[in-house]
């Protein structure tokens, strides 16, 4: 088409993930600092809790753009938490990342019917936690651009 012009696209917004905020849950405190460590260079605000019910307090809260979710935990289990966020309005479009010691199919299978956005077994490897860490914030960021965009912001 002559004449037309696209507009041009800042490729640092597309990648920026520096407003980010990501929530670290797990109930064993070492488990917490090793993921800390790992996550730690990266630009984003890294926030912790330490059971279902205050990383659901955690999230109303903070509004995390992506939750590290442990699944066995007292109170309230990884499953309950994920699905209570997926089936509220708010909290829904937050990315879940099942953290699981549980290495059976069933348990991946269950990750995902409760609304999990993808699942990491432990011992976590750092490359693959920073690489999809990277990866889904990158898209969380792009989603909420785009929600700013068509809401006029």
């Amino acid at each position: 088409m002559t004449g037309s012009t696209q507009p041009q696209i800042d490729e640092s917004v597309l990648t920026d993930i520096s407003s980010a905020k990501i929530l670290l849950v797990d109930d064993n405190q070492q488990n917490l600092e090793l993921m800390l460590a790992y996550l730690e260079s990266l630009p984003c605000a890294l926030v912790t809790a330490r059971d279902g019910l205050e990383a659901i307090d955690a999230m109303q809260r903070e509004k995390p753009d992506l939750v590290l979710l442990d699944v066995m935990m007292p109170k309230m289990s990884g499953f309950e938490v994920c699905r209570k966020v997926k089936s509220d309005p708010a909290t829904r479009d937050m990315v879940v990342i099942m953290v699981t010691a549980l290495h059976e199919v069933g348990d991946h299978e269950r990750a995902v019917e409760s609304g999990a956005d993808d699942f990491l077994t432990k011992p976590v490897n750092k490359l693959e936690l920073l690489t999809r860490v990277k990866s889904l914030l990158r898209v969380a960021m792009l989603k909420k651009k785009l929600a700013e965009l068509l809401s006029g912001r």
